[in-house]
């Protein structure tokens, strides 16, 4: 395959760690990453053969740091610390999710800091390279000595525990799984243990789809957006690029933009030019205020996200035989508090998109009552915006930032933890309220807009617009809209919008 990844040596990106894990390019490692992989493990094992104290290579864990262990024992410990520490509750992760932790954790690990064996390495190559992807609870982790208990539950299959599958539904006991690919449990040696489970790959992984998801979440709020705009007969006066430049915040300029790009042209516009309305509501007047605002939290995230996928996270790092360090590399916050963002972000993308579906249904400007001829023996789409609303809401109760909390842990060793992983889970739970929003009012948007023909909008809209309708048909009257709000969700997760209006000139 083209444009191998090189594990330990290449910059991965979200796109490239997306790539990896849906089998469009492979993951490598050179002969120049093995031999420092070997010669880091054997450093580690220098170490654990000589009589230096040397935290998690011959001592216990957390606040049993103080006490030795034998050089007899030291593989037992690691292999014991994958057992207690694996306390995971709650649903399984996504079978995607379990998988980008494998591949961020190779990654991290062939770097050659965290004293761990090629033979091991390669067994978790294994199982990406064949899909055997470990059962990961989604609760336990406090994201502070790296995703503990997630990244243990992560690298029980490797002792021959846990549970393995293919399709991310049907488990089965990793040991019958070795068995039958004719491979045994492996032995864990000094330190490798503690480097398995130290880390914040369970948050990053977590991070790769959240930044994905709510990149496109942007894209299309922008376009449904103008699509609103258009059906509302809303003035493009507010994305003027003079008025925008007096205020030039980068996420602002982006959206102004690509709404003046999505107006163009449009007989919409120009059929209202003297229509005498001086202004519009905020949440269309708005739009690169608000939008912009959700899409500079973005480039925040993806910076720290960048950062974060090439570093090294467990802990000690080992540099050479006399450079062990103990740090904190494996703290979770400086993911926790732009996830954090992003769920805040993300609510109010939701919170404004809610806003312009309960304009459409107002029945202002020459648009019926919620959007249907004979309103009243009709109800329209009236209750489509008490789902709008609903989901919102729920969005905005989980905005309370979960870094903002600290429980120390490890008889006061870990006094300080980032709570991370729930800032991760609970911001991808939002965005996939926020895909179901902006289906709502994708429908919604789509149906005002054709209460404006014979008009033509821009070619962008008109071909967005007639995408949707080879899907979702025209309401004359009631009918169960769950199922095309399940349509326009598919539209939305699909992407197909964005594919559109990027060839569109």
């Amino acid at each position: 395959m083209e444009n191998d990844f090189k594990y330990g040596q290449d910059h991965l990106t979200v796109n490239l760690a997306l790539k990896i894990v849906r089998g469009q390019i492979n993951g490598t490692l050179t002969e120049e990453t093995k031999i420092k992989i070997e010669r880091n493990y054997n450093v580690v094992q220098d170490i654990a053969n000589g009589e230096a104290l040397v935290y998690s290579i011959n001592t216990g864990f957390g606040s049993l740091c103080t006490t030795r262990i034998s050089k007899e024992e030291i593989g037992k410990l690691q292999s014991n610390l994958l057992k207690s520490h694996s306390v995971g509750v709650g649903s399984p992760i996504s079978k995607e999710i379990a998988k980008l932790m494998l591949i961020l954790k190779v990654h991290a690990l062939s770097m050659g800091y965290s004293g761990i064996s090629l033979n091991l390495i390669e067994r978790i190559l294994w199982h990406i390279n064949n899909d055997f992807i470990p059962l990961v609870p989604e609760q336990g982790s406090v994201g502070a000595s790296g995703d503990l208990a997630p990244l243990a539950h992560l690298f029980l299959p490797l002792i021959g525990l846990g549970f393995l599958s293919k399709d991310g539904t049907n488990y089965k006991p990793a040991i019958e799984v070795l068995n039958q690919n004719g491979l045994k449990p492996l032995e864990l040696h000094a330190k490798e243990g503690l480097a398995l489970i130290n880390g914040t790959q369970f948050i990053t992984a977590h991070g790769v789809i959240v930044a994905e998801k709510f990149f496109s979440c942007l894209e299309q709020a922008d376009l449904i957006g103008a699509m609103t705009l258009e059906g509302y007969l809303a003035s493009p006066q507010p994305f003027n690029e003079r008025l925008i430049a007096l205020r030039p915040h980068d996420g602002a300029k982006t959206v102004a933009k690509r709404i003046r790009k999505f107006l163009k042209n449009s007989q919409f516009v120009e059929s209202h030019a003297d229509c005498g309305r001086v202004q519009d509501p905020y949440s269309i007047r708005c739009i690169p205020q608000v939008h912009g605002a959700s899409r500079d939290a973005f480039s925040h995230l993806s910076e720290k996200m960048e950062c974060e996928l090439n570093s090294v996270t467990d802990n000690p790092i080992v540099f050479d035989e006399n450079t062990a360090i103990n740090g904190g590399n494996f703290h979770g916050q400086p993911l926790a508090l732009p996830l954090d963002y992003i769920s805040l972000a993300a609510s109010e993308l939701g919170n404004i998109s809610d806003r312009r579906t309960y304009l459409l249904l107002e029945g202002k400007w020459g648009l019926p009552p919620y959007l249907i001829q004979e309103s009243g023996l009709n109800s329209g789409f009236m209750i489509t915006q008490y789902c709008s609303a609903a989901l919102a809401s729920e969005n905005k109760s989980m905005c309370f930032p979960a870094s903002a909390d600290s429980i120390p842990t490890s008889m006061g060793q870990e006094d300080h933890v980032s709570m991370g992983s729930i800032s991760a889970r609970k911001a991808l739970r939002i965005i996939y309220n926020l895909e179901k929003i902006l289906a709502i009012e994708l429908l919604c948007a789509a149906q005002a807009f054709d209460f404006r023909r014979p008009l033509k909008s821009s070619a962008t809209l008109e071909a967005c617009h007639a995408y949707i309708r080879q899907n979702i048909p025209h309401i004359n009257e009631d009918v169960v809209l769950s199922e095309y709000i399940e349509i326009a969700l598919e539209i939305i997760k699909s992407k197909e919008l964005i594919k559109i209006a990027n060839e569109v000139k």
